[in-house]
């Protein structure tokens, strides 16, 4: 699939991966999906905005605007924290 159809919106996925890590990235994506975007790309286009609200401490996404219009605010710690390995 070339680069300018997945910037139309004409893309669809083809398959899925778990993340190993909770890394900036997983968590960002974590917060779009939890407001029912596949990423900020689809969030981009749907709701029409260049800019996305983000903490400036941590880069987190900070507000995002749902497709009902109501609004998730999310806090400047991850919502996922790491688990303590058990032995």
């Amino acid at each position: 699939m070339s680069c300018a159809a997945y910037l139309d919106g004409n893309a669809t996925p083809k398959s899925m991966s778990r993340a190993k890590q909770w890394t900036d990235e997983v968590e960002n994506l974590y917060r779009f999906q939890q407001a029912g975007y596949r990423d900020e790309l689809e969030y981009k286009q749907v709701k029409q905005v260049d800019l996305i609200d983000r903490w400036p401490e941590t880069g987190f996404v900070k507000k995002l605007q749902r497709r009902d219009n109501t609004f998730y605010y999310y806090n400047r710690k991850r919502e996922c924290e790491d688990r303590k390995s058990i032995k």
